[in-house]
């Protein structure tokens, strides 16, 4: 039975292990939806991670300073997800949180022309309201590479350069296929 010790210092106790979303909803409904990650312990997990034991926890939502990396971390994987849509030969490299924002390096046949990047755009808001949420779920990484489409190397030799035995995010979308894990992805915290 956890015992889950919020920033104010109160305390929840749970019949059983629960997940950040379901302590966010237990507190309230609005936080429910404007949570957008966990910290359990001090480190950064995602909504759907299972909290099995006692543990701190901060709801993260987009007025925390992790809120915006969340956030910008989220877009990425949907930029992701629409250039693959688009432009299934394309190839994922990496695409990473910068201090301003966030970028997406793309392996493709041409530069990427306006008309592009006015679709891809596009595309990205039909997703957002489409799936609202991302499920996260965890994947070691001798499966990571399945996750991908065939034929992506680059995110096939960064996911082979991570050991075996550690354990990262992996997001899939319901209404796509590509699953964006690298380094960067939230990772779980035990």
């Amino acid at each position: 039975m956890p015992v889950i010790t919020l920033p104010d210092g109160s305390q929840r106790s749970y019949e059983r292990a629960v997940s950040v979303a379901d302590v966010a909803a237990s507190i309230g409904s609005g936080l429910a939806r404007a949570a957008l990650a966990g910290r359990v312990d001090g480190k950064l997990v995602d909504t759907s991670f299972v909290i099995e034991r006692d543990a701190t926890l901060n709801i993260v939502t987009d007025r925390d300073p992790d809120g915006l990396e969340v956030i910008r971390h989220s877009t990425a994987h949907l930029l992701a997800q629409a250039v693959k849509q688009l432009f299934p030969d394309a190839q994922v490299t990496i695409g990473p949180v910068i201090e301003d924002g966030f970028y997406y390096d793309f392996a493709y046949q041409r530069p990427f022309t306006p008309e592009d990047l006015a679709a891809i755009e596009g595309r990205m808001k039909q997703l957002a309201k489409a799936t609202r949420r991302s499920r996260a779920g965890y994947c070691r990484a001798m499966r990571r590479c399945s996750c991908f489409g065939p034929g992506e190397n680059y995110k096939a030799e960064i996911i082979a350069a991570i050991p075996a035995a550690s354990r990262s995010a992996c997001t899939a979308r319901a209404t796509g296929s590509i699953c964006a894990a690298a380094r960067t992805c939230l990772r779980p915290a035990n």
